[in-house]
């Protein structure tokens, strides 16, 4: 079976062709247009901006994963196309050409759950779901920070998820304030490897053992006084200690309470996944707790970390397998599914 992955749920507009076989999954193409240069003037995604660069990109993208796949659009057999979450406009645009395209064709199109993709990502490459294993997800991006329990079944419940910024959006908004561009996230963890992540303490909100939430918003205003007190000068000298103590952090306290959801509920199993998932303090600190723990951590290549119709296609695939998934129907809200 030929799949087609539609992701357009924020500034990311991608494509992916996979095929599924009986025991495996194949990527054979997952291309992506990413909008940074459109919204880094902005300091943020501005939706307005988002949904129109969707209109303009989807068609030479799809066009880029065909050619890669060396398919034509008629061997394509199945479409899955993100439904929620993400910004209205840039969904819209995901969803209606998929529709129309799945219409044109003459054949079934899903809508998929964006985080239930995130998760999937972790996992495609096993060409299976973990149908006889509970775990536990922990969920990092711009947008999302949310610790999940998944049992059997596609069975979700939220056992934690951040009262505030979001781990990628304390990233971003703390790197504004220390002079770097947009997004901050990936030159944080340039300029940390050249650091000490000791230099300086940043706070961990919420760091006692019966909490499970993330709250980020303090270390943001922390990072926002640390600069003032110590001015641009400053800063500027010791800019790589400064990520590495901010980027210790963060990693700190996801890693942490990741470990203590499985050791609290029991799992086993512990999947690590979304855009801030690329970030290596993360995967160390994290393999290392987990491995401490006897825990079996799980992580998504790094061309799967961000946003990614190959995600979307798997999704949908693990879920058909399942009987699981209704063609042409919207998904349930990601609040609905536990």
């Amino acid at each position: 079976m030929i799949w087609l992955g539609i992701e357009s749920s924020c500034d990311d507009t991608a494509c992916a062709i996979l095929r599924e076989n009986k025991e495996s999954i194949e990527i054979l193409s997952n291309c992506l247009y990413s909008q940074i240069d459109e919204h880094k003037a902005w300091g943020g995604i501005v939706p307005e901006l988002a949904s129109r660069a969707h209109l303009e990109k989807i068609v030479p993208v799809l066009e880029q994963a065909l050619e890669q796949a060396n398919m034509s659009i008629e061997e394509i057999e199945q479409i899955a196309f993100t439904a929620c979450p993400g910004l209205m406009g840039s969904l819209l645009v995901g969803a209606n050409f998929a529709q129309g395209l799945s219409k044109d064709l003459g054949i079934e199109c899903y809508g998929i759950n964006h985080l239930e993709g995130h998760i999937c990502s972790a996992i495609v490459d096993k060409g299976e779901w973990l149908a006889d294993k509970s775990f536990i997800a922990l969920i990092v991006s711009g947008g999302h920070t949310e610790l999940v329990l998944l049992k059997p079944g596609f069975e979700y419940a939220s056992i934690g998820k951040t009262r505030d910024d979001a781990a990628g959006e304390a990233f971003d908004k703390s790197g504004k304030l220390l002079g770097l561009g947009y997004p901050a996230g990936a030159e944080i963890s340039r300029l940390a490897k050249n650091g000490n992540r000791n230099f300086y303490e940043f706070p961990r909100a919420l760091n006692e053992p019966a909490s499970l939430d993330f709250s980020f918003s303090g270390l943001k205003t922390s990072v926002s006084r640390y600069v003032q007190t110590k001015g641009k000068e400053f800063v500027e000298e010791n800019i790589a200690n400064i990520c590495a103590s901010l980027q210790e952090a963060i990693a700190d306290i996801l890693s942490l309470k990741a470990v203590n959801a499985a050791k609290k509920n029991k799992v086993e199993n512990l999947i690590l996944c979304g855009g801030v998932s690329a970030n290596s303090r993360l995967r160390e600190l994290l393999t290392e707790r987990a491995s401490k723990n006897g825990i079996n951590l799980i992580c998504p290549p790094p061309d799967l970390c961000t946003d990614n119709g190959a995600m979307i296609a798997a999704a949908a695939i693990f879920r058909k397998r399942a009987g699981l998934l209704v063609g042409n129907r919207e998904v349930r809200a990601w609040n609905e599914l536990f």
